[in-house]
């Protein structure tokens, strides 16, 4: 592409770190979480059992009925919201000229070409269009989990054993828990947004943020007073 061969090394490098990180530390918290180590999606995914565990237990389920759709709600919002932003910057991209006027404005931003200006525009409409097919995708597993809880059998069949309760919970639960994870994904694009515009600062601020980023949501995820409270 013409517009990478113009990007000057620094913003490549950049660049290169951001997916990089970005990448990296949605491998690392995948892999935490699924090998048992104390993380805030493993540590919720064990209440989201234990939810559905009590759900066999009783009828009507009306109550959490009302909880999946309070839940599918957050991932319904923020998809709207990212077809807005997607939609405003594909709008920047045609008017590319009088949005470099308005870079160049910003202090100590650095002075790049309309095509490099055009790429950093890309990257955050691409962000912003992963996290829309994340959240579209969790509210449709929180519709599957919906489902799921229609056609749970009554009490009385996991009294008598006809069902094995442990299972349908365990089950159950898991897909939830596959919504919340999906959800999450949708969460860190967000996030990684936000470093993202740093770009049109620089490239160094632009690592920066990213790294930052990184270490907000690592600090959350992994050590925060949250998860101290779910945990005891």
């Amino acid at each position: 592409m013409p517009t990478l061969d113009l990007l000057p090394w620094p913003d490549a490098l950049a660049l290169a770190w951001f997916l990089c990180v970005w990448a990296g530390y949605a491998w690392y918290s995948a892999r935490a979480s699924e090998s048992g180590s104390v993380t805030l999606l493993a540590t919720t995914n064990l209440y989201r059992r234990a939810w559905m565990l009590q759900a066999t237990s009783r009828e009507p389920r009306m109550l959490d009925g009302l909880i999946v759709q309070g839940l599918s709600s957050s991932p319904s919002f923020f998809a709207s919201t990212a077809i807005i932003i997607i939609g405003g910057l594909l709008a920047l991209l045609g008017t590319t000229d009088s949005t470099a006027q308005v870079v160049r404005e910003i202090p100590f931003a650095a002075q790049t070409s309309l095509q490099v200006l055009e790429l950093k525009m890309l990257l955050l409409a691409g962000i912003f269009i992963f996290a829309f097919f994340r959240f579209s995708w969790s509210m449709r597993q929180y519709t599957f989990a919906a489902l799921m809880l229609g056609a749970m059998p009554p009490p009385e069949a996991f009294e008598r054993g006809e069902v094995d309760r442990e299972r349908f919970a365990q089950r159950a639960g898991k897909l939830v828990g596959m919504a919340a994870e999906t959800f999450n994904d949708g969460i860190r694009a967000y996030y990684f947004a936000f470093a993202a515009i740093a770009w049109f600062v620089s490239p160094l601020a632009f690592a920066v943020a990213a790294a930052l980023v990184t270490a907000v949501l690592y600090g959350r995820e992994f050590h925060s007073n949250v998860l101290d409270v779910l945990r005891h």
